[in-house]
Formats: structure tokens, sequence, C-alpha cells
């Protein structure tokens, strides 16, 4: 085996991923039943044992099994023998469990604040004007202090829009009370769908994804994605708001001899799928800006044009498995993932493209200088740990065994726009009923009076009451100028 490389498998040679240009990023691609899972399970195997951190969605349940080492079988010796992987050991990995709804892993969470209107427009599916209603309220927030932690801050920021609807309209541009109207609708419909869960604190600290075990490995996070992919926008929004964070908040790092943290996007058709062009603009911005952050981005999806041509041009690492070519559409499918390849002389890639069996894949990574490699036809080595599900109570043990527990796995409800916005109105409330006293009070001694002269009645101060002065200092002293970043996600200071 190569140092300083991950191990794929065997064309007419031994074929790598060189841990060097791995943060060039990558495409995993393939028809159903070709063997895309075990070619992202022997990449993040690799990267664990060079010490990279990995995070891997599992939508189908089957990327557990990596914890657990593999059992032992003929074809996969054999395999291992053709390939030369030696020595060829069972073994399972350092894995750490997540799940968005907290049942399979620790719960992974975000505040509505640091997501930002752009993330959460499109998980919501809102048109122009209603994502504009909905920026007008995060800009509130953020120049008024208010902590958006959970859903139940935005729906009462969502009340104040629409009460101060005059005031803000002046200051920020027109607010449409349909439009708030609309949104509430929606927040509804996503707490419907366990949305809620995601909301709140403590939110994620993107570091506890870039960790390492004792023995140096890299910890693979493995997010149990197979109820979140009923819902795929709610799947797409949460890897790319985490994506966003680590582009946000992680320091440059320029070209490192390996990656800090690879992160396999699958089903990445569900990212592209209906985006904006606004969005897809920014997330290419993203992706070509991320390396500089060492982390690497690899995309494993059926069709490999499921990708926009520019992100597909700044991926550098390609594993291509079969493709079925029966239609006009789907040879034109082929011939645009061969021309991706460059190309060898030994063979025609579009004809191999369909021709590949099971285990098989048309392999090129970047080589000296960040050139990318002729074309292979790669038999790809048998992973060492397990291909499939693992048992509720291996899933426990991992869990159990966890340090993440203590952090994530119980909710805190802080103190947020909720009780800031309900603390202010009933301020106002106790403030309009104490001068609808007065003003009782003053018609009471009008009435009574019997002098018949005419009374002359203080004329209204336009100052503020105490009450109000106070609170307002009490905004100032929350209020800060916030910085958002590319997606609109928050940035931490």
């Amino acid at each position: 085996m190569q140092e300083n490389a991950v191990f794929l498998g065997f064309s007419e040679k031994p074929e790598y991923l060189p841990l060097k240009y791995a943060n060039r990023h990558g495409l995993i691609a393939g028809a159903t039943g070709t063997g895309k899972t075990v070619s992202l399970q022997i990449i993040a195997e690799g990267l664990s044992d060079a010490g990279v951190p990995v995070f891997v969605a599992d939508v189908k349940g089957d990327l557990a099994g990596i914890s657990q080492a593999v059992k032992m079988k003929s074809f996969l010796t054999e395999r291992a023998q053709i390939v030369g992987l030696e020595p060829y050991k069972p073994r399972g990995f350092p894995v750490c469990f997540w799940d968005l709804y907290g049942k399979q892993g620790h719960p992974i969470r975000a505040t509505v604040t640091e997501m930002g209107p752009l993330l959460l427009s499109r998980l919501l599916g809102l048109n122009d004007t209603q994502e504009g209603v909905l920026t007008l309220a995060f800009r509130v927030a953020d120049d008024e202090g208010l902590l958006l932690l959970d859903l139940k801050d935005l729906r009462s920021l969502l009340v104040e829009v629409a009460t101060r609807r005059k005031e803000l309209s002046a200051e920020y541009g027109h607010v449409s009370t349909a439009s708030v109207g609309a949104i509430q609708r929606r927040l509804l419909a996503l707490e419907e769908q366990g949305a809620e869960n995601f909301f709140g604190e403590p939110a994620l600290d993107l570091l506890d994804f870039m960790q390492t075990d004792e023995n140096g490995k890299g910890i693979i996070n493995v997010l149990a994605a197979d109820k979140l992919m009923q819902t795929p926008k709610l799947y797409a929004t949460f890897l790319l708001w985490m994506l966003s964070e680590l582009f946000e908040e992680l320091p440059e790092v320029g070209d490192p001899d390996k990656p800090k943290l690879v992160y396999f996007f699958d089903e990445a058709h569900l990212l592209f799928d209906e985006a904006p062009k606004a969005l897809l603009q920014k997330v290419e911005q993203v992706v070509r800006l991320i390396r500089s952050k060492g982390v690497s981005v690899f995309f494993v999806t059926q069709n490999p044009q499921d990708v926009p041509d520019s992100v597909s041009s700044q991926l550098g690492n390609r594993v291509q498995h079969a493709l079925r070519a029966f239609t006009p559409r789907e040879q034109r499918v082929v011939r645009a993932a061969a021309e991706t390849f460059r190309p060898n002389p030994n063979f025609k890639t579009t004809d191999v493209i369909t021709e590949l069996g099971i285990g098989e894949a048309l392999v090129s990574t970047l080589m000296k200088k960040g050139v990318p490699g002729v074309v292979e036809r790669t038999l790809i080595r048998p992973p060492e740990s397990r291909m499939g599900s693992i048992t509720k109570a291996e899933r426990k043990t991992i869990l159990s065994a966890s340090e993440m527990g203590d952090r994530y796995d119980e909710m805190v409800d802080n103190e947020s726009a909720y009780e800031i916005l309900k603390d202010r109105r009933e301020k106002i409330e106790k403030e309009q009923e104490r001068a609808s006293k007065r003003e009782e009070k003053t018609k009471s001694r009008k009435s009574s009076s019997r002098t018949g002269g005419r009374r002359t009645t203080r004329r209204r101060s336009n100052r503020q009451s105490a009450g109000e002065a106070a609170f307002k200092t009490f905004v100032r002293t929350l209020a800060r100028e916030a910085a958002r970043g590319i997606l609109g996600t928050l940035k931490r200071r």
C-alpha cells in the first residue's frame, strides 16, 4: 500500500486517491446497484486510517455497518487477492452516529438565526415576495438583538413584524401581511414534518465533526438519513447549511497535505433540483472556495449530470460506475460522463461505462501538480467493514460510549426572541392600561368640576416613559451588527 494515499483498487496497476489532492473534491456516480456505496465506504475507511475525519449521510441505513468488522466471505477474499489488498483484515472503524430526529444518533440542531433567511426560504418553498419579508424579519432580529433559536422564536418575530408593519415598512421596505401569513402556514407544515427537532440549542459545534480517536484514526460521522429522506428539502437544506457553516467558520489553511474533513453529499441531485439560479451561484462559490479551508466535498449521485457543469468542473477525483444507455437520452448522459475523463488510448470510455460490472468503476484521480490522471477501468477493493446495517444493540453500544451524548442529547430552552417579545408586549399592555386609567381619571375630574371655567389640560409629552426608555436601552445593549456569509448563514464572532 502507498503512503499518503487511499487505495481504491486495481486496473493494470494499483489505483490511489492521493491525500494531497483529496481536497480537490470528487464525484461518485453510477446506476442503482452498481457499487457506489461500497466506493464511498472504502474511501471513508482509507481516509479514517489516514487520520482524516469524514461526514457521510446514511440514506439507506447500510453505511452504519462501517462501525463493524466485515463478515469474511469467499468472494471478498478473492477480490482482495486480485487487487493486491494485503493484509486484508476485517475490522470496524471509529464512528459517531447523528440523527436530526435524535432517534438513531445524537441530535443535530441549528438555531434559526444561524441558518439565515436564504436557506430557510428554500426549505419553506417561499416565493420572491415571501422571501423578501422573511429577509426583512431577520434584519429586524439582527438589528434589535433578537436571537432566533427555535421556530417559536421565528413565529413570535413574524407576529411582531405584522404588528409593526407601518413602522417597519418605512425603515426596511413594504411588509405584506399576506406574506407573513403564508410564511406562518409554511412553518406549521414544517413543524408537522418534525423540523422543530432540528431548530434549537445546543446547536452543533462543527469542530465536533472533526475529531480523531485515541489511535489517531479519523472519526466517521454517520448521519441517519433514512427517515430524513422522506422530506428531501430538509435533507438538502441541512447538508447545505453544514457546508456553509464549515466555509464561514474554518480558517484558511492553504494547500494542506491532507484534508481536515471530507464531506460526502449523497443523493446530490436533491441539492440542485429546483434550486434558483442565485442559490446555485452561491453553492458554486462555496464549493470553489471551501477547499482552501481544508474541506473536500464528494457528490454521490446516480446521474453525473445531476451536478451542474459549474460545480462538476471543480470535481477532480472521479469514480464512475456503470450507466445504462438504452434510450437516446441515456446515451447522451453516457457521452457527457465520458467527456469528463482524460481519455485512455487503450479503450473507448463511452463503451466501457455501459459494460462495467458490479464493483468495477472508471477511476481518475489528480496526480502531481493537480493534473487529472488517465481514466482507468478499475476493480474496486473490498471493504474491511461490514456492508449493510447494524443491530439496535450495536448502535446503542456505540452511542452509550460516545462523548457527544452529554453535549447534545438534552435540548435547552434559553431566553431568546420569544421571551423578549413576550416581555415587550406585556410592558406595552401595562403601559396602555396605565394610560387608560389616567385618561379616565382626567375625564372624571372634568365632569365633576363646578367652576365652569375652562381648564387647561396638560399637553401630552412626546417623551418616552421610563419603561420604554429602559427597554430600548436593553435592546441597544443586545444589538449587534450581524455578519452573514455567502449563503446568508450567521458568522459567529
